[in-house]
């Protein structure tokens, strides 16, 4: 017999497919692939980075800053 933790464990899972889904259509079908080195510092991109957001150019840090930078200027 389901209970309401049940029920809770089957909205949760629900709402986490939908966002999953959702996210999967807004990636480009055709992505580039991933750079080995950083656009901006030259630095070697880690390969988990790669995998995880194919089609980077930037390593982490150089990432980090950017989008520090483009919220600051965002209006």
């Amino acid at each position: 017999m389901a209970d309401i933790a049940d029920f809770a464990n089957d909205l949760v899972q629900e709402q986490l497919d939908q966002a999953v889904a959702a996210r999967l259509a807004l990636m480009p079908d055709s992505v580039l692939p991933s750079r080995m080195f950083c656009d901006e510092c030259d630095e070697p991109i880690p390969e988990g980075r790669r995998l995880a957001q194919p089609g980077c150019t930037l390593c982490v840090g150089c990432k980090v800053t950017e989008d520090l930078r483009a919220s600051r200027y965002a209006r």
